[in-house]
């Protein structure tokens, strides 16, 4: 097992529950921390032997560009498309962080984590 982080992603994306969020749009980082057999491409020196994190990188931009009023939603989503598209995730963990929130104080972000792990459902965790 091993683990594969890739860690502040800079996303500007249009989330939120007020009207001024979505239009004006905002600064995001996202980090994520996935973990998978690592052993075969620590071998091999091969690519499809392991995650692909420019993968995860293309994952959390897509994700990220579809407006959603929670960050939960789009952690959810992120993390979905990861255990879709690449069979070798175990458990994945991803960190939504919104720069500088309008929250009505001197706030730098906030931060929603969520952790999966993989299920055992029939065509889930499939590489393409």
């Amino acid at each position: 097992m091993g683990i594969i982080k890739v860690e502040n992603i800079r996303v500007f994306a249009h989330h939120g529950c007020l009207k001024e969020e979505t239009k004006i749009g905002s600064d995001y980082r996202v980090d994520l921390e996935i973990k998978a057999n690592l052993q075969t491409s620590a071998v091999t020196d091969q690519l499809q032997d392991t995650v692909d994190y420019v993968l995860l990188n293309r994952i959390v931009r897509e994700e990220m560009q579809q407006p959603s009023h929670l960050l939960e939603t789009v952690a959810k989503r992120i993390l979905t498309r990861i255990f879709k598209e690449d069979a070798l995730v175990s458990k994945a963990t991803v960190w939504v962080r919104k720069l500088n929130p309008p929250i009505g104080g001197d706030v730098e972000m906030v931060t929603i984590k969520m952790t999966e792990k993989k299920k055992n459902q029939k065509g889930y965790g499939v590489k393409p």
